[in-house]
């Protein structure tokens, strides 16, 4: 069967190295819609202010450890011609030349713009379709209303992860636009189930806050993981369970550290844990299952997010304890895949999966093969769109 066609994926890999998960939000897409017979390919950018060498260093782009992380990752998946860096405001590419880059944007058949990452003006208006993918539900909508930044502008199609948003018990608003939903893709032979033991830890890899702070709309203040994670601190302490997290949380964060510590929460550098792709997946299958707390703003919103995270637990048949954003209409929760609201409920679905944990495994694999496969979901969002 002949390549169906380019399919082009805005976002910043190379702008984070050493966040192996982050990464593997963007190869899920690469390389899912490979599998359906696409060509790809993955655009990106860099400064040169925002660029270091081994040493620390500032330094040109091509020299960076930005880039040097980009082209390891691509190459090691088989993708190594297939990306694009746009340096210093695409004075130069790295990768794919910057006329490709434009004969491949007139010739695509979309541009899945995650975040509306790419920006350049030029791209932007060769792309006879341009697709804004919201990763962070709740955010870039409330950005919008409040008149602080508009990152749907230029767009043709809006898609979110948010599978609630436009449902009249979400608050996300929908700044009058027509959201597409669609799960998180996760490619299943890249995640394949290897069982589970029951005296490792319950795992998770996440950030304590973020890149940007709260955000207060229509009277309420929307905030992030922390301020739903302190409500849950006492469980590896009441629960007798061991707890783990490969946790990015910044040093001077001494009251949360203390408090993590004393309740009885090991942590471990992300950085070392998770800092490329294959370690962080076989960080993910060194756990017995995850426990997932979501940032207040998907809680509060109810609007229907899951952790791609999560969704690669599930993959490598590890049980998933998630904190409920609106999802318990949109999956089936029990099995492998279990919610919670409060402590009490979190400590309940924690006996539970241990209680079975051979079924719930077996479940947990079941639930990624049906709702977050790639091959389903990416066939699903290319049919909403309209592209055969």
């Amino acid at each position: 069967m002949g390549v169906k066609g380019t399919i082009i994926v805005g976002g910043s890999v190379a702008q984070r190295p050493g966040h192996g998960g982050h990464t593997w939000v963007f190869l899920q897409y690469l390389l899912g819609f490979r599998r359906l017979g696409w060509d790809v390919l993955l655009l990106d950018r860099l400064e040169s202010t925002m660029c270091r060498d081994k040493a620390g260093a500032p330094c040109h782009a091509e020299d960076s450890i930005q880039l040097s992380y980009l082209r390891r990752v691509m190459d090691g998946f088989g993708l190594g011609d297939c990306y694009a860096v746009s340096c210093d405001g695409g004075e130069r590419y790295v990768g794919v030349g910057r006329r490709e880059v434009m004969e491949k944007a007139r010739r695509s058949a979309l541009l899945l713009n995650v975040m509306g990452y790419v920006n350049d003006p030029d791209v932007l208006a060769a792309a006879p379709r341009r697709v804004f993918l919201d990763i962070d539900p709740g955010f870039p909508q409330m950005w919008r209303e409040l008149g602080q930044v508009d990152l749907f502008a230029g767009h043709d199609d809006f898609v979110t992860i948010g599978l609630k948003v436009g449902h009249e018990d979400c608050h996300v608003p929908t700044c009058d636009l027509k959201w597409v939903t669609t799960p998180q893709p996760v490619v299943l032979e890249q995640w394949p189930v290897r069982e589970g033991q029951l005296n490792r830890p319950i795992t998770s890899v996440c950030t304590w806050r973020g890149d940007w702070g709260a955000v207060t709309y229509g009277g309420k203040t929307y905030g992030m993981r922390v301020h739903e994670f302190r409500k849950f601190l006492s469980l590896p302490r009441e629960t007798g369970h061991t707890f783990e997290l490969a946790l990015d949380i910044h040093p001077n964060e001494t009251n949360d550290l203390a408090l993590l510590d004393s309740n009885g929460w090991v942590r471990t550098d992300p950085r070392e844990a998770a800092g490329d792709p294959n370690a962080y997946r076989q960080y993910v299958r060194s756990g017995s299952a995850e426990f997932m707390v979501a940032k207040n703003m998907y809680v509060q919103t109810r609007g229907g997010w899951f952790s791609d995270r999560s969704a690669c637990y599930l993959a490598t048949g590890r049980p998933v304890l998630a904190q409920d954003t609106g999802i318990r209409r949109m999956f089936p929760i029990g099995r492998g895949l279990l919610s919670f609201s409060t402590r009490d409920e979190a400590a309940a679905g924690i006996e539970e999966v241990f209680r079975d944990y051979r079924g719930h495994a077996r479940a947990a694999r079941a639930v990624a093969e049906e709702y977050f496969d790639s091959d389903k979901v990416l066939r699903r969002l290319l049919d909403k769109l309209g592209v055969n």
